[in-house]
């Protein structure tokens, strides 16, 4: 198809639809709703989660120590408590939608209830996953979440209740449909072999992914903790990241879950937010095919300089992995990530590759500080791309694991927002254009 004639028309559009920077300031609106300084506009009240990163001293943002709360707690401390139990995972999805962390009995029926939710619908896996390949995993979750809907004998109740039963319902299957939709797409795309195991109502849901995605369906302790610390710090973050507000936008309009958790899928695939542990991953392999794991911390320095000045690696001047939109001097999620890396790297033997990982953060973070007198933190994708590789979990599952351990937060905030607001959400944007006279085809 010729499309010479929209390419020209899309070129000529520019002249009527540009929107100079300087009109935000003028009409005192938030671009990409952001203040000036770079924090966010609040737009909402939350009781779930909270993201501290810095604090205001005279009027002034001053950087702080990071902090993550899950219903008040702090996630280091929930990732403590948990102990050696691989299903600190489960018991942090309970905390964020009852409000409350359970009893042993209760955390044991909450555990219950999941597992019998694991089973997918009767020839789901054949008509919807396996003759359904889809190249790219996150499409893949979308299209089998929105199949969910048609098994549902009332898909369209949005009574918080309801929704709350749905939404177990949905992550309870997700592991499932992840691992799937994983060996379906390398069987007809890379002609591997395909084997499929079923969930064990035994295991956790990090166990049952392990379980799962591998041929032996064999997994160490350490693994399996791993996995599990990885779910809990990304189950949720804040009611403002850009798939949770998705979420609540949609899940406002009194659309059915199915609908609002496919939207926020489609948020948390985009590279700007759920794909930056993948751009660290690839960044790093880059890194150390340029100077090798032993190079000396002057040839850290100079390929540090090469990325800020675009002459490395993707050209785009950033350093993934460093650098946080609200933490500014830690963020809480990368301390805990780095001391599980030390210990599964000492199992794996790739002590070598960690204490790298480790040296090129310090000095990155010092050059940075250097070039341009701001202190960064380490991000929670610097170690969790490296924790996900020593798991040996394909890059392709990397960004829909992410959406798996978030969907927990997507609901408590879909189910928040009906109980405590209840109306569509509506933000008003300022008409920044002309008002134009008609004019006839012939005058045109």
């Amino acid at each position: 198809m010729d499309n010479t004639f929209i390419a020209q028309s899309y070129g000529r559009s520019r002249n009527y639809t540009d929107i100079p920077s300087n009109l935000y300031k003028e009409y005192n609106v938030k671009k990409g709703l952001r203040n000036e300084d770079g924090t966010g506009v609040c737009i909402g009240l939350t009781r779930i989660s909270d993201v501290a990163g810095y604090q205001f001293v005279d009027g002034r943002k001053v950087s702080a120590p990071g902090e993550l709360y899950y219903r008040g707690y702090r996630i280091n401390d929930l990732v403590k408590g948990k102990g050696n139990s691989h299903r600190g995972y489960e018991e942090t999805c309970f905390l964020l939608l009852f409000g409350y962390l359970p009893t042993k009995a209760e955390l044991r029926q909450f555990c219950d209830t999941l597992t019998q939710n694991y089973e997918l619908p009767p020839e789901f896996l054949e008509m919807h996953i396996l003759r359904q390949p889809s190249r790219n995993l996150m499409n893949a979750l979308q299209q089998s979440v929105l199949s969910l809907y048609d098994y549902d004998p009332s898909p369209d109740d949005v009574d918080p209740y309801r929704v709350l039963l749905k939404g177990m319902n949905i992550m309870a299957k997700l592991p499932s449909l992840l691992c799937y939709a994983y060996q379906s797409k390398v069987h007809c795309y890379y002609r591997d072999s395909l084997f499929i195991h079923y969930a064990r109502k035994d295991y956790s849901i990090a166990e049952n992914i392990l379980y799962m995605l591998r041929e032996d369906r064999k997994f160490t302790e350490k693994e399996a903790d791993m996995l599990d610390v990885l779910l809990m710090v990304h189950a949720d973050h804040g009611g403002g990241n850009n798939s949770t507000f998705t979420n609540v936008v949609i899940s406002s309009t009194n659309t059915d879950v199915y609908s609002a958790i496919v939207g926020a899928l489609g948020s948390l695939k985009g590279p700007r937010h759920g794909g930056a542990n993948v751009r660290c991953s690839e960044m790093m392999e880059a890194i150390t095919r340029e100077i090798g794991y032993e190079a000396s911390d002057d040839a850290i320095r100079d390929i540090i300089h090469r990325i800020l000045d675009k002459d490395f690696y993707d050209q785009s001047g950033l350093v993934y992995g460093l650098g946080h939109a609200v933490y500014t001097q830690t963020d809480p999620r990368a301390e805990i990530l780095r001391e599980y890396c030390r210990e599964l790297a000492e199992e794996k033997n790739r002590m070598q590759n960690f204490e790298f990982m480790v040296r090129f953060e310090n000095i990155a973070k010092d050059e940075i500080y250097k070039m341009k007198g701001k202190e960064i933190a380490t991000n929670v994708d610097y170690y969790s791309g490296f924790a996900y590789e020593m798991l040996e979990i394909p890059r392709d599952l990397v960004t829909p694991l992410f959406a798996l351990s978030r969907t927990v937060g997507w609901v408590a905030h879909n189910i928040e927002n009906k109980l405590y607001d209840g109306r569509i959400m509506r933000p008003a944007t300022r008409y920044a254009g002309t008002i134009e006279e008609y004019k006839n085809m012939e005058d045109r």
